[in-house]
Formats: C-alpha cells, sequence, structure tokens
C-alpha cells in the first residue's frame, strides 16, 4: 500500500512540476528534493512490503511513515493548488487580481513553505533509515524492478473467458452430494424437513450444496425453490421481502408493492400463504450463524403435507442441530478432502486437469499437505501458483520456504487466513491496492462490476498503459483477481463481460485485517464505529444492519480535512446519512471522489459540492436528483458524473466547461415496471462535441435534430454511446458520425415514441461517402454490444460485417417476412446472445443448418404473429438457454428442438394456453413433445388461463 501511495504521488508530483511548477517559485527545488528521495525508495518498497508480514517492527514502522509522507505531501500540494492555481485570468483586470490574490494569500504561502520543509526534514529522516534497511535486509533496486518487470506481464495476458469458470470444480464430493439428495428426496416423510451442512469456513459447504440444489433430480422434485444468503449481519425484514422476490420470479409473477409496508409478522405471514398454495418447495439458508435465526423463520414455512424441505449452511454446530432436532432432520458434518481428492483439485487448477510434472512433485506435495485438504486454501494457493513458471523450480521453492512460516497458527482457521494471506502477498502492488478497496463492501454483498471499477479509477489505483485505456486496464485487474480465485464472478453482462461479482467470507476477513492495518478505509455501519487514530482519507457508510438506527447516533468528532473519497454503500437512513454528508461537505477541501448511490432521499446536489476544486468523481445514480445547477461547471477537474435513473432530463450549457470529463451517464427508464420500454435520455447543449475526452454518453436525447447528432461524431473517443428519441431523417447523419467512433464497443439507438408508436430508424447508408465499400469492412468493427429500439424498414446492411458483436438486442423493430432479421446474424462468428422483443412480423423463423455456431442465449418475446419456429441440424450447437414469451399464435415447440443438444433451460411463459396444457396434459403419457426435450434438464411453464389465472410449472417436477 505505501508502495501504491508513493508511485501515485510521485505522478502526481512529476504532474505538479511541470503544470504548475511556477506557482512555486523559490519552492520548486524543494519539492523536487522530496520528489527524487521519495523514487529512490519507491523500488525498496516494493520487496521490503512483500515482506511486511515477517519483518520487525521497525521495518514496518518505516513503511507506515513512508506512506504517511507521502500522504501529507500530497494534502499539501493539492491545498496548493487549490489555493492559488484558480486565480488565471488575463488582461489589466486579471493582472489585478493575481496581485490582490498574491497579497491575500501571502501568508497561506508562508505556512505551505513551512510545511514543505518539514516534510522535507521528514524524508531526509526517512531516507537515512532507507539506506539502512537496504543493507539489512539485502533487497536491491535491480530485484525489485525486476518483480515488478514479472508483475506488470502477468495480467496483460489474462483470458477473458477465466471471468465465466465456475468458483471450483471441486473432487470429492459426489458420495455426499448422493447423501444429501437422498434425504431430500425421502418419500416416507412428509413432514417439513432440514437438512443442515455445518463445517468450519472454507471446506465448500456452500458449493456442495448449490450442487445439491440444481441437481435436475432435485429440480424436478420441488417446483418451488429459493436461495436466501444470511450472513452474520443480514436485515430480517430484507431477507424476508428477498425471498417473497425470488418465489414470485421463479413464477414469473409481480412482486406486490405491499411487502414494502408489512412488518415482520405480515412478511411472514404471507410467505406461508403463499408456499401453502404453492406446493412442495426446497428452500436454502446460507451462511446461518444465530440459533435465534431458526426460531424466527421457521413460522414463515408451513409443515403441510408435500413433503417440503430446508437446506442450512452454518459453521456453528449449535445452529444446525437446533432446527434438525425439532423436525428429526439431518445433518451432514463437512470433512476436509482426503489427498487424493485435494492433489486432484490442485492439478485441475495449476495443470488444467494435466499430470504434475515430475521435477515440481515434491514441492507440489509439501505445499498442499499445508493446505489440510480445505477446498478454499487449496485453491487459493493454487491459484497463486498457476501463473509461476512450471520450468522454473526455484520459483515453487521461493514460495515453498515461505510457507512454513506462514503456517505456524494454532487453528486451522488461522492456518487457512495465512495461505490466504500469502496469496495477496504475491500480488503485484496495484492488484494489492483494488484487492484491499473491496473491504468498502459489506459481507456478502453484490457487488457492481462497473461501479467497483470506476472507483478504482477514480482512487487512482489504476495506472496507465501504452496502448490501452484506463478502464481497459481496470477491467483487466478484475480479470487477474478472478483468475488468482480472489474475487468471484456471480452474473454476466455479456460474454466476457463481468455483472457482478463478490468476495468469499474468508478472504473477507483478511482483506478487513489488512485494510484496517494499512488506514485503508474507515467504515460507518449506523453503530457504534471505532475511530482510527490516524487521519481518515476514505469513509465509506454502509446502510445500518438494524431497522432501529437511533436517530441521535452520534457522528464521531472528527475532522474531515484529509478525505479524498465519501462512498455510500446501500440505501442510508436519512437521519444517519444527511447530517454526516453535511459535516463531510462542509470540511473536505480535498475531495476527489463523492458516491452517494442509492441514496433515494437526496433530491438536490448541495451546493457545497461546487466548492471542490479537485473533485474528480461524482456518482448521484438512483437518487431522487431532478436538476443540474449551472455551477457544475466549476468541477474542472471532473471525469466521472454519473446520474443515472435520476430525474434529470436536461444539462445546462456549463457542462461544456468540463474538459476533462470521460464519463457521462444520465437517463432515466421510461416505465419503471417495464425494461423493454427504454430509457430517457437528456437533452444537451448543440455543442456537445466539444467534450473531446468523453469515452461514455449515455444517454444523449437527439429529438433536437441533426446537430447534435452530428456533434456525436466529433467525441472521437467513445466507447459507450447509447442515443434517445433519433428522428428517422437524422438516421444518415448519425450512420456518418458512427463512421468516426474507431473505438465503439457499445451502441443503443432508440427511436422517438413507445412500443408500437416508435419512429423507424434508419441506418442503412451504407453508400454514404463516409461509408463507401472500401470502408464498410472497418466501420463499427470494435463493436462487442448493438441494441436497436425503435421500427426498422430493413437490417442495416453493416451489421453482417460486425465480426466482433458478442450480443445483439432488436426491441419493437417490426420487421417484416421478406425482412428476416436472421439472415443477417446467423453467420457473425462471436455472436453469443439475442434478444429479441417485438421484432418480427412473420409467421415462422428457421435457424439454418451451420448458422449461429457460438450463440448461448436466445430470448424472443412479444411477436404477436409468429406461429412456428424450425432448427435445422446443425444449427444453434451450443445454445444453453431458450426464452419465449409472449407469443401467443405460437401453438407447437420449435420443430428440431430435439437437435440442441446443449440446451439447459427451457423457459415458455404467456404462451399461447393450448400449447402449456398440451405439454401438461401429454408429459405423463410420453408423447412426441415429450421425447424431444427429454434431454432439457430445466424446463419451466408459466401462462394465464382463460379465466386470467397464473399457472407456474417446472416440468419435470410434474413428470415426477
Amino acid at each position: 500500500m505505501a508502495e501504491t501511495v508513493l508511485s501515485f504521488v510521485l505522478r502526481q508530483l512529476s504532474t505538479f512540476l511541470h503544470e504548475e511548477g511556477r506557482l512555486l517559485g523559490g519552492l520548486r527545488q524543494e519539492v523536487q528534493f522530496i520528489m527524487d528521495e521519495l523514487g529512490q525508495m519507491r523500488a525498496f518498497l516494493r520487496e521490503a512490503e512483500a515482506r511486511e508480514e515477517d519483518a520487525q517492527p521497525t521495518l514496518q514502522q518505516w513503511i507506515k511513515q513512508v506512506r504517511d509522507a507521502a500522504y501529507d505531501t500530497e494534502d499539501i500540494l493539492d491545498d496548493f493548488v487549490a489555493r492559488f492555481a484558480r486565480h488565471r485570468a488575463t488582461g489589466f483586470y486579471g493582472s489585478v487580481r493575481r496581485i490582490f490574490s498574491s497579497i491575500k494569500n501571502l501568508r497561506a504561502r508562508h505556512r505551505v513553505a513551512s510545511e514543505i520543509q518539514s516534510i522535507k526534514s521528514r524524508i531526509k529522516s526517512i531516507s537515512k533509515a532507507h539506506k539502512r534497511y537496504k543493507s539489512d535486509y539485502g533487497i536491491s533496486a535491480q530485484a525489485s524492478n525486476s518483480l515488478s518487470a514479472v508483475n506488470n506481464t502477468t495480467w496483460r495476458y489474462s483470458r477473458d473467458d477465466a471471468l465465466l469458470v465456475e468458483e471450483a470444480k471441486l473432487v470429492g464430493i459426489d458420495q455426499p452430494k448422493k447423501r444429501l439428495i437422498s434425504q431430500l428426496l425421502e418419500e416416507d416423510d412428509y413432514q417439513l424437513k432440514v437438512v443442515s451442512v455445518v463445517g468450519m469456513g472454507g471446506l465448500g459447504k456452500t458449493t456442495l450444496v448449490k450442487k445439491v440444489h440444481e441437481d435436475l433430480e432435485v429440480r424436478r422434485h420441488f417446483p418451488v425453490r429459493a436461495w436466501v444468503t444470511v450472513s452474520q449481519t443480514c436485515d430480517f425484514q430484507d431477507l424476508l421481502k428477498d425471498l417473497i422476490r425470488q418465489l414470485h420470479k421463479e413464477g414469473k409473477k409481480p412482486v406486490p408493492q405491499s411487502i414494502e409496508s408489512l412488518n415482520t409478522t405480515e412478511l411472514k405471514e404471507f410467505i406461508k400463504d403463499f408456499l401453502q398454495q404453492a406446493g412442495r418447495y426446497a428452500i436454502v439458508f446460507d451462511d446461518v450463524w444465530d440459533v435465534e435465526f431458526w426460531n424466527t423463520i421457521k413460522f414463515a414455512l408451513p409443515e403441510s403435507s408435500h413433503g417440503n424441505r430446508v437446506m442450512l449452511t452454518t459453521r456453528k454446530a449449535d445452529v444446525a442441530s437446533a432446527p434438525c432436532t425439532e423436525s428429526l432432520g439431518y445433518i451432514h458434518r463437512m470433512e476436509p478432502l482426503p489427498f487424493e481428492d485435494s492433489w486432484t483439485l490442485f492439478c485441475n487448477k495449476i495443470f488444467k486437469g494435466n499430470s504434475c510434472p515430475g521435477h515440481l512433485m515434491d514441492v507440489a506435495k509439501v505445499i498442499l499437505d499445508k493446505c489440510e485438504g480445505l477446498p478454499l486454501a487449496i485453491l487459493a494457493i493454487s491459484g497463486l501458483f498457476a501463473l509461476k513458471d512450471v520450468n522454473r523450480t526455484e520459483e515453487w521453492e521461493m514460495v515453498r520456504c515461505s510457507l512454513g512460516g506462514e503456517l505456524e497458527g494454532t487453528g486451522k482457521l488461522d492456518r487457512v487466513k495465512k495461505i490466504l494471506s500469502l496469496s495477496y502477498s504475491e500480488l503485484p502492488w496495484h492488484l494489492k491496492t483494488c484487492l484491499l478497496y473491496t473491504s468498502i463492501y459489506p459481507e456478502d454483498h453484490k457487488i457492481e462490476c462497473y461501479r467497483l471499477v470506476n472507483l478504482w479509477i477514480a482512487e487512482r489505483f489504476v495506472e496507465g498503459r501504452e496502448g490501452m485505456s484506463i478502464e481497459d486496464v481496470a477491467w483487466s485487474y478484475l480479470s487477474e483477481l478472478v483468475n488468482r480465485s480472489l474475487i468471484q464472478v456471480t452474473g454476466v453482462f455479456y460474454e466476457g463481460l463481468p455483472d457482478y461479482c463478490r468476495i468469499h467470507d474468508l478472504l473477507r476477513e483478511v482483506i478487513l485485517l489488512k485494510s484496517r492495518e494499512q488506514n485503508m478505509v474507515t467504515v460507518i455501519t449506523g453503530q457504534p464505529t471505532m475511530w482510527p487514530s490516524e487521519k481518515v482519507r476514505r469513509l465509506v457508510l454502509h446502510s445500518s444492519s438494524s431497522n432501529n438506527t437511533q436517530h441521535h447516533q452520534q457522528i464521531p468528532n472528527y475532522c474531515f480535512d484529509h478525505l479524498r473519497s465519501f462512498v455510500t454503500i446501500g440505501c442510508m437512513n436519512p437521519l444517519l446519512s444527511k447530517p454526516l454528508l453535511s459535516e463531510v461537505l462542509g470540511s473536505s477541501k480535498l475531495l476527489k471522489v463523492l458516491d452517494l448511490g442509492d441514496q433515494e432521499t437526496q433530491e438536490e446536489i448541495p451546493n457545497e459540492i461546487f466548492k471542490m476544486f479537485h473533485l474528480q468523481h461524482l456518482s448521484l445514480g438512483d437518487t431522487g436528483v431532478g436538476r443540474v445547477p449551472k455551477a457544475i461547471g466549476k468541477l474542472q477537474h471532473l471525469e466521472h458524473l454519473n446520474l443515472g435513473n435520476t430525474r434529470v432530463r436536461e444539462l445546462p450549457m456549463e457542462i461544456l466547461k468540463l474538459k476533462k470529463l470521460r464519463f457521462l451517464r444520465v437517463f432515466q427508464q421510461v416505465d419503471s415496471s417495464d425494461v423493454d420500454y427504454g430509457y430517457h435520455g437528456f437533452k444537451a447543449p448543440s455543442n456537445m462535441g466539444g467534450l473531446l475526452a468523453l469515452e461514455v454518453l449515455d444517454s444523449i436525447d437527439a429529438s433536437s435534430g441533426s446537430t447534435i447528432v452530428k456533434e456525436i461524431g466529433k467525441l472521437t473517443q467513445l466507447r459507450e454511446l447509447y442515443i434517445t428519441k433519433l428522428r428517422r431523417e437524422d438516421g444518415k447523419e448519425l450512420c456518418s458520425s458512427l463512421a468516426n467512433l474507431t473505438n465503439l464497443r457499445e451502441l443503443s439507438v432508440t427511436s422517438i415514441g413507445k412500443g408500437d408508436d416508435h419512429e423507424i430508424i434508419d441506418l442503412n447508408h451504407h453508400h454514404h461517402p463516409s461509408l463507401s465499400s472500401s470502408s464498410s469492412s472497418w466501420f463499427l468493427q470494435s463493436l462487442r454490444m448493438l441494441i436497436l429500439r425503435g421500427r426498422l424498414e430493413r437490417m442495416p446492411k453493416w451489421i453482417v460485417h460486425l465480426h466482433g458483436l458478442v450480443r445483439i438486442d432488436l426491441d419493437w423493430s417490426r420487421l417484416r417476412e421478406e425482412e428476416n432479421p436472421l439472415e443477417s446474424l446467423q453467420h457473425l462468428p462471436n455472436l453469443g446472445e439475442i434478444n429479441f422483443c417485438g421484432s418480427y412480423q412473420g409467421e415462422g423463423l428457421c435457424f439454418k443448418a451451420e448458422g449461429f455456431l457460438k450463440l448461448k442465449c436466445l430470448e424472443l418475446r412479444r411477436m404477436e404473429g409468429l406461429r412456428w419456429m424450425r432448427v435445422e441440424e446443425g444449427a444453434l450447437p451450443r445454445l444453453q438457454k431458450l426464452f419465449l414469451e409472449q407469443l401467443p399464435l405460437l401453438e407447437e415447440l420449435p420443430m428440431g428442438i430435439q437437435h440442441l443438444t446443449q440446451l439447459q433451460e427451457l423457459s415458455l411463459y404467456e404462451m399461447s394456453c393450448q400449447l402449456s396444457e398440451k405439454l401438461l396434459e401429454n408429459q405423463k403419457e410420453k408423447s412426441e413433445d415429450y421425447t424431444r426435450i427429454a434431454h432439457i434438464p430445466e424446463i419451466l411453464i408459466g401462462y394465464y388461463t382463460d379465466d386470467g389465472e397464473w399457472r407456474h410449472h417446472s416440468l419435470w417436477a410434474e413428470k415426477k
């Protein structure tokens, strides 16, 4: 962390001396001295921090001194710039203003000079110790630089597909899995039965139960299923609401708004009534910490006579036994893996299932012995070794030697923590910082990857690389942490781009410990907080785990003068968040990052924000903000402005003053109950093309005409572009603008209107001068996702050339039969996902042989005229998910569906009653339809009867 701070400060100093050096006057040499001395220490710090765990207290103290000195230098210079760099007016009045400012700030200048001299003295003292430690610890700058070179190559070549790999393909769970399934499926027991899985952290309890929960036989037997993560700090009312949402989602039913106003007792009654009507259910409560949880939740679970089941994972034996004693349930105690299974898991991770090379056999077995059969430890340590050169035994020996000292703890959990600490210590310095920063999130939090990556960038943890955007580098950091099994991807936006992720509980404990040691962040949860003795630089506010946060909760009487970032996670109690925000904004002159996401009660942008000279990242997404004042133009250093899902519909002319702005997101959902109708964008100033640094523009309202569309073509750095309310006559101009956007990866174009009333999108201008045949081969070649929302007379001809396209959405296109969209898409080599909503008016769709070779997900909905579908043999060979929804005239299953041998999930919702009822009635007779879909593990059917009653079935459960 000290090396990270130092590297960042040195970059800041270099920029400062280049751009603001003239302001320093006689202090320039002093700052140059500080910069030179810190630069000499940086290489040493990289190696010293790697050994910090084993270091003597004197070295640890020295590392802290360097970190503090670097931070303080940054504070002094930022304060200096804020005071003296604002007055740059020219002419006579500008001269008078500068003279007046110089006189007015003379005392402040003297104070800055004194502070810089003080820092210089501290640096001299630290430097003397640096020379001594270099000798004592035998660390050379050359070795440190060599280490850096190796680290800089590892992240660059990380594979995108590693983001999609399961957390662990565990071995040794087949037998316990069979035992648990047997307990669940026992037919002689019709009362509610609880199956508990207990064991220490890291043994794979959750993974085992997940495998059981998703088993085909379990799915068939229990049509109603849910998975609830409990954790130590769960809010019980939120947990009950989450359970209700899951149950309704399974049944494709809208979640009643009334649940928001129900108390705990009413919520439990609501769940009980729902489950009594739903039939046989199996619910998992993962990571339960308290016996009292079961004593409370059991009243929401009806006994009935269906043989209902509850599975529960916990680290505590008393928590496991309490419900099983009541229900005559079953307790499964997890044990460490035997050596044979540990070895298989180890080799699968490192050698991709191949054998361990003979020259590494001995050292590998010694290392594996230290893991003591704990799957999480094996995954963590093997994730570390997976990046080592298998031809260099000395690299493995070095890690083996360091493991001995790391694993001298008394308890297994301590040993696992030390193994995970070793994985942390082996990270390059930039990844250490990014991983530590995840300590801002609560336990079991669903982390939005987009937000996390942008916060890394805002905090200046991401170092630019030649030929790569700063965002690409940040995403590669995330990819590397996933590859090392330190971050787990839980959702994907489109193939290769993670949407959500999480941190394993055990690893999170290690991260929290490291974060506290290094004063990384200070977290307020609404509960009594022990504030650090050091300066608070990053402050995070969590939603309280209690609904009874006291209105008189005391805000610590603490100085925020050194605060650099303030972030809120979850929706806050305004009785706590508003006074704290007021305190922060009133005294944090050096604030660079302000993220108030999810604060619905925040209806205005506080005026204090516009006085923050250094602010670079401002996020107010999902708040109640409805207006952006003209004062936004004062934030000259702002790079990131997020007003997504707010009430803002227009930006003032002053936004054009933000020449450093890279990220601009302003939108609001048209219909909060139906995402198919898209989003409102914002009305922009006519000369929007002046914001040349923009890389993300989401979503700009183009209804004002061709001028704004032409301006878009000037934004040549754009990677993401979302346009709303495009007029038909502006399609030609848009194609001309798009030809300039050679970096564009995501494009969304929505025409004026809603649903069937959309105006035609006319993008068929490949003969435009800027889109001649010679240029058509490179037009939008970087595009990975395309969304067209509005009527199309025909598919744009340039789509067939989008060889990098991974996902396409066509909404309300209303294409006629002679303009079948499949013709343009079937041979795109990387297309993995298609979403059609009201896209086609023809009677049939045919997926031809050798077409859509990489498609994994296909969703067709709201196409009222579709009567038949056919899949030729050889088409869609990799399709895993098929969603058919609101296709009222489709009365038969797709012809050739038996050819989809990789299909894992088939969902049929709001289809014709004839199709739904036919499948359900004929399943017992093993009809032709039955045999064609017998290979599909999960088939879900939901429909309204003629009487308006909603019915939902899991087809295999009914067959059972």
